[in-house]
């Protein structure tokens, strides 16, 4: 009798409870290049875990910019890194596969010539799922920007904690 209750019980429990839920530390490395030459590196860390019931993990780092829209009125601009992971699952062979969003926004210099009336704002914009092995960097997403010779990429190292 108790070996049958123990056994429904188990089955009853989703199979990402049966299993312990594990830690990993999420490294992300933005690179701005112009010319191929890396003008600026960024890193961003943080904490997920493969357990279901969790939201994932985000990181939110930038600035409301504020511009003009007419006499007298202005509105903001969220400029910056967004960076979303969800559903983190670590594969019977190792691999690491996240589901990720990255918004990545940025204003020009002001050495590139920039309207205080009306900002140029650069977004790159990226999702999907990826498949990575253990701590090793790994070159998520590369983008042209259409108007210059500038290049951004994602890089992700995805650490499992012990």
């Amino acid at each position: 009798m108790r070996i049958t209750t123990l056994f429904l019980v188990l089955l009853a429990l989703p199979a990402a409870a049966q299993e312990a839920a594990r830690f990993l530390r999420l490294d992300f490395v933005i690179r701005e290049f112009e010319d191929q030459r890396a003008v600026s590196a960024k890193t961003y860390s943080a904490m997920t875990t493969t357990d279901d019931r969790s939201r994932g993990m985000s990181i939110r780092t930038g600035n409301k910019v504020p511009y003009q829209t007419g006499q007298n009125n202005w509105s903001y601009a969220d400029v910056g890194v967004n960076i979303d992971a969800q559903k983190t699952v670590i594969e019977a062979n190792g691999q690491i596969t996240i589901t990720l969003v990255a918004d990545i926004t940025t204003m020009p210099t002001p050495n590139e010539g920039s309207s205080q009336m009306l900002p140029q704002i650069r977004q790159n914009r990226w999702n999907g799922v990826v498949t990575l092995p253990p701590s090793k960097a790994t070159l998520l997403y590369s983008s042209d920007d259409l108007n210059s010779k500038r290049k951004i990429q994602i890089e992700l190292t995805a650490t499992p904690l012990k």
